[in-house]
């Protein structure tokens, strides 16, 4: 962080300021409710959200749903575990710029109050005498299911990610900057939804179309990213600008959503 602000032109200004501190304000970035984080952190943890969520049911109804009973018992460091995962859901709920990814840091502490929970009930001798042996043959079942869902999900995002050529904005943001190495260009992108965009061109933010316009126009500019649904009317004002062959994707039913370089 320190290193950025000293030696990185802009870095406390888009990194700090607009992406760190802009957050916590509902000025720059579109606020979101209080509740946004909880379904989509069971969706992404799925099946293993409702595998925690049905052992810690069955805990607390086997203990006729007196809480103070299951914090007695809990270990520090199953406590801790807890902590981490509801404080950390919390606090993130409670900054009003919201993005699913940026609650992924929770998943670790659930994965290991999840191992916690099973080890728990899978000890015959820490079993609350409620559980009888059912839960043990159940419990089996679900971590079956569980498993074969999550690794039949995860072939799937890689054979679909592999027939749809999700690394597609990798591979353009490549060629751009292979291109713009070998023509010496000085190249930007304009304000796009795809922030990943960013670090695939090597770049820090963003130009406004309008400064993009004022800077090509100037002749600060060779090059410019730009989305497909942006381009035409852009072209319109830039000077003896022409599209170059680089798209992002081929895809007919794509183009719409993908990236174009413009040059000169």
């Amino acid at each position: 962080m320190i290193g950025g602000i000293v030696l990185q032109p802009g870095f406390f200004d888009e990194v700090v300021m607009r992406e760190f501190v802009a957050r916590f304000g509902e000025t720059i970035h579109r606020p979101q409710p209080l509740y946004f984080y909880l379904p989509h952190l069971l969706h992404k943890f799925a099946p293993w959200s409702l595998l925690l969520l049905a052992i810690a049911f069955v805990d607390l109804s086997s203990r006729n749903w007196r809480l103070r009973s299951a914090f007695h018992e809990m270990s520090p460091e199953v406590f801790w575990l807890l902590c981490w995962s509801l404080g950390g859901l919390i606090v993130m709920s409670l900054i009003p710029s919201k993005r699913v990814d940026r609650i992924f840091p929770v998943i670790p502490p659930l994965c290991l109050l999840l191992a916690a929970q099973i080890g728990r009930v899978g000890a015959p001798r820490r079993l609350p005498k409620a559980f009888g042996t059912a839960p043990r043959f159940c419990l089996a079942v679900a971590l079956t299911f569980a498993i074969l869902f999550t690794g039949g999900y995860t072939i799937s995002k890689v054979i679909s990610g592999y027939r749809h050529h999700r690394d597609a904005l990798a591979t353009f943001g490549r060629d751009v900057r292979r291109d713009a190495k070998t023509h010496h260009w000085r190249y930007e992108a304009v304000s796009a939804k795809d922030e990943s965009l960013l670090p695939y061109l090597q770049k820090t933010r963003f130009l406004e179309p309008a400064e993009a316009i004022a800077e090509w126009n100037r002749g600060n500019l060779d090059a410019l990213v730009v989305s497909t649904q942006k381009a035409s009317g852009l072209m319109r004002d830039l000077r003896n600008a022409a599209l170059s062959d680089l798209k992002s994707t081929t895809r007919k039913e794509e183009q719409e959503k993908g990236y174009v370089l413009i040059t000169h």
